[in-house]
This record gives C-alpha cells, sequence and structure tokens, in this order.
C-alpha cells in the first residue's frame, strides 16, 4: 500500500488535523481498473458536492484529478482511497473558516485472487444497528461511519456477505458498504437517502442504465416485508460492482432469491466501463 498526503508521499497527518478529531472531512473509495479510475467523473462530483454541503474549502478540481490520474496509473488493478478533511485547526468543535484542507491518497493493490474471492452472489442479513436521521448530511460520505463500523461487527458468520441498515422508522436504507436495490417487475426500486445513509456512484450509475434495461427505476421507502414481493434483489458497491442477492435474513425470517437477470445484465454492462 502507497500513501500521499498533500501530494507527499509517506507523509504524517498532524495531530491537529480536523478529520482526526472530529471526523471533519469526507471521503472517495475507487476501483483502479487497467490503471485508470472508474467513473472518476462521478466521484469527483460527489466530492465536490460534499464538501459544499459540509462547507470546506475542497481541493483544487484539475490539480486533484491530475494527481488522482498519475497515482492510479502506478498498479493495473488496485482500490484508491481518498479522504478530503477541513485541515489542520485549534482544538474546538468550531471551525475557523480559515482552515486549508488535506488531502489524503491510497492505494490498495488488488490481486487477481482477491477478485475472484468476490461473491458471485451473496447472503445478507438485516442488522440491529439503527442509522441516525439527519437530513443534512442524508446521502454524504463523511468520514463519521461508526454506524457502519458497530453494525459490522454484528456478525461472523463468513456465509453472510454484508448487512442491511435501516433508519429508526423501520426503513430499509442501505448496507454497511453499499447500496441495495430491489426489482419487482420492470421497476427497480432503491431506498431514498434524504434522511440518512450514502449516495454511491454505483448507485447512480444503476439508476441511468435502468432505461436501457426497459425499467423503471425510482426511489422510495422499503421495509422488511416489502421484500417478501421482490423478483430479484442486488447489492452495488464501487470496488465489487454489483453482487446479486440469493438470501436476506432477519433473525430466523428468510428472503429466498431466485432471479438475477438485471443483476447480470448491468454486470454485462459494467465490463464495459
Amino acid at each position: 500500500m502507497n500513501s500521499w498526503i498533500n501530494g507527499r508521499a509517506d507523509s504524517g497527518v498532524d495531530y491537529r488535523d480536523r478529520g482526526l478529531n472530529y471526523g471533519d472531512g469526507a471521503f472517495e473509495t475507487m476501483r483502479v481498473r487497467r490503471r485508470a479510475v472508474r467513473f472518476l467523473d462521478y466521484h469527483l462530483e460527489r466530492l465536490g458536492d460534499a464538501c459544499r454541503r459540509l462547507a470546506i474549502t475542497a481541493p483544487d478540481p484539475g490539480r486533484l484529478r491530475n494527481e488522482l490520474v498519475r497515482i492510479a496509473a502506478h498498479r493495473p488493478e488496485a482500490v484508491m482511497k481518498l479522504i478530503v478533511t477541513r485541515g489542520i485547526g485549534a482544538r474546538g468543535y468550531r471551525p475557523s473558516g480559515r482552515e486549508r484542507c488535506t488531502r489524503v491518497i491510497s492505494l490498495h493493490p488488488l490481486s487477481r485472487k482477491a477478485m475472484e474471492e468476490w461473491p458471485r452472489a451473496a447472503r445478507v442479513r438485516m442488522c440491529a444497528m439503527r442509522l441516525g436521521v439527519n437530513e443534512t448530511l442524508g446521502g454524504l460520505k463523511t468520514l463519521n461511519r461508526l454506524e457502519s463500523v458497530l453494525a459490522r461487527a454484528e456478525w461472523t458468520d463468513a456465509r453472510v456477505w454484508e448487512g442491511l441498515l435501516r433508519d429508526s422508522d423501520d426503513n430499509i436504507v442501505c448496507g454497511t458498504m453499499s447500496n441495495f436495490f430491489m426489482r419487482r417487475g420492470s421497476s427497480l426500486i432503491t431506498p431514498k437517502l434524504d434522511r440518512c445513509g450514502i449516495a454511491g456512484v454505483m448507485r447512480r450509475w444503476v439508476l441511468e442504465q435502468a432505461s436501457l434495461l426497459k425499467l423503471r427505476a425510482r426511489e422510495g421507502r422499503l421495509r422488511w416485508e416489502d421484500l417478501g414481493y421482490a423478483d430479484e434483489a442486488f447489492m452495488t458497491n464501487a470496488v465489487v460492482g454489483i453482487v446479486p442477492l440469493t438470501v436476506i435474513q432477519h433473525g430466523r425470517e428468510r428472503v429466498r432469491l431466485a432471479e438475477r437477470d438485471t443483476a447480470s445484465a448491468l454486470c454485462g454492462l459494467l465490463e464495459m466501463q
């Protein structure tokens, strides 16, 4: 693994950085494929939106793009993580407005063996952990990920790939590291993320491709009871891509899914990216 902080290789992060102290920042996790970042424009647009909504002075877009392109060229296949914090500040929650953002880029090698171990289809479970509702932060990929950390600690069963998270009103929101889609007939539904959850880059791409598959895509509220009506369900993640679901478990209850036509078609489209 290699890392760069503010453009310098293997330098350190100041202990006063607000990202370290308060989770004051945002991040992107990107797939490097054929020495290029897949969906780079989408990632940069989402980061720019997060910086605007958090009132963080973003890195220079051109400079950041060039840096990511240059670093991605180091490896044919990799996972790249970009962290942008508000920067170094004095003690206390209130930012001064004079902070200069810190950018941290890390490049993690991705072996063929690791990619072969990604699930072709998966079992997921409903988590006990609930997501806090906050419309100001809904959809953002901020550095505050304790809910996902605690949710992921709920199971050790290697057969379970991912966990589904709900909000305080029992609405399904997303996975610990992914977004959720359910298809019934020609309708493709993904949870609304206006109150919590992360609006993934792959989620955006799937919503844009739906019409090519003659599907009516929409965002809506989904509960456990709705899953029993699904013909198909899958999860999306910027690194792994699209994973069809075979079983969704909730305590002793199970929803079993046999179809994966939409997920397979999307995987075929994704291969061309």
